[in-house]
């Protein structure tokens, strides 16, 4: 069993698979299925906590090897933790770092960790399980992520096969790391698109007491398909009273397909980094506020979103902004794109309670997909 209770309580499962459930932190409950802000250096871009708290955020996720370079790590354990250092009282997650360490050139791994260079510094490095379980606890943030390879989705199979039992290895170093009383440990399942692989990642993972667990290496270049495919194998293997967790995926046609194989927490860059490149989600599709045909739109982002941008602005001057350079702009389709993703996951949450959330599905997603192909349509003609 995990060293802590969690206090997971599974409210309803929808004839889909989808999953409601609730569990709970030091800062507080968090409502699944729930969708994770990113603040990969200790802070959301271009949003203050508490507008990133006004659009119903109740995760954000802050990322261990950004965190770790320089003093930063200092830096966050003298200002009492991540959570004084943020700003947020909720509930904050951090990654492994091994996601960003897996992605630099001319780095050695061994069984013992893995080893690269600083890129300002030129300094030779080791980042192992316990030193990211270390930095972790310094952070201090409630649930920590076991550090774990994640293998190119490309790699041969013979490699993957390796790299399933590191992690496995691995994970079990993590999980014998001493944490702070409040902090829990997921532990991440791996294994590429290969389905035995996939299933005995699992298998070794689960027979450890971790605290939820992650489907990880579904975000690096696999495809759609791909994705779903691994994750309606992969979720039902992992146990049912304990949070999952689908890393690093975030379109919503993404977040659909994973909820209805019963996955309870998300995280991406998307909502962010979309709105600052000017692309805005709305309910009948994205909305690239480039476009021409917006010179002279007075309609908001999205009507039915009550979101502070919507209620303040319109499109032709979110259009004049993003075109001005102002910083405005990015704080404004911030704001919107992470209610939009927040609006959500309440109604997929309403929808499981519901039990029709297959039915929810089909009718959001034509809606969504139906409309934005039409308007991408438009948009291309009126460039």
């Amino acid at each position: 069993m995990p060293q802590k209770d969690i206090q997971f309580e599974l409210l309803n499962t929808d004839p889909s698979g989808a999953r409601r459930a609730r569990f709970r932190t030091e800062h507080g409950p968090v409502e699944t299925p729930a969708f994770m802000a990113v603040g990969t250096q200790g802070a959301v871009k271009a949003a203050t906590p508490d507008q990133v708290m006004a659009t119903g955020t109740q995760v954000v996720l802050a990322n261990t090897f950004h965190l770790a370079l320089e003093d930063r790590r200092e830096l966050v354990k003298r200002s009492g933790g991540l959570h004084s250092f943020m700003g947020w009282d909720r509930t904050i997650l951090t990654d492994s770092g091994g996601f960003q360490v897996f992605s630099l050139p001319d780095k050695t791994i061994t069984d013992e960790g893995v080893t690269f260079r600083w890129e300002k510094s030129g300094e030779l490095t080791v980042l192992d399980p316990e030193r990211s379980m270390a930095i972790q606890r310094d952070l201090g943030a409630d649930i920590v992520m076991a550090f774990d390879e994640c293998a190119p989705s490309d790699a041969p199979r013979a490699y993957i096969e390796k790299s399933v039992a590191r992690t496995a290895r691995w994970a079990a170093r993590c999980r014998a790391f001493n944490l702070a009383p409040h902090q829990f440990l997921f532990g991440i399942v791996q294994g590429g698109p290969f389905e035995d692989l996939r299933r005995r990642s699992a298998k070794d993972l689960t027979s450890l007491p971790f605290d939820g667990f992650a489907v990880g290496g579904v975000s690096v270049g696999e495809g759609f398909d791909t994705m779903v495919r691994v994750t309606e194998l992969t979720a039902p293997l992992l146990p049912t009273h304990l949070p999952r967790y689908l890393m690093g995926v975030g379109l919503p046609e993404d977040i659909m397909a994973a909820v209805r194989a019963g996955i309870d927490m998300f995280d991406c860059v998307i909502p962010t980094r979309y709105a600052r490149g000017g692309t805005l989600f709305t309910r009948t599709g994205k909305l690239r506020v480039t476009d021409k045909r917006y010179r002279k739109d007075r309609y908001p982002i999205d009507t039915a979103c009550k979101c502070y941008s919507c209620s303040k602005f319109t499109r032709l001057i979110l259009r004049h902004l993003h075109y001005a350079q102002e910083p405005l702009f990015d704080t404004l389709a911030t704001i919107h794109n992470l209610q939009f993703y927040q609006d959500l996951m309440r109604d997929i949450r309403g929808a499981i309670e519901l039990n029709r959330f297959d039915q929810f599905r089909r009718e959001w997603l034509q809606t969504y997909e139906g409309r934005g192909r039409a308007r991408e349509e438009e948009d291309e003609d009126s460039r």
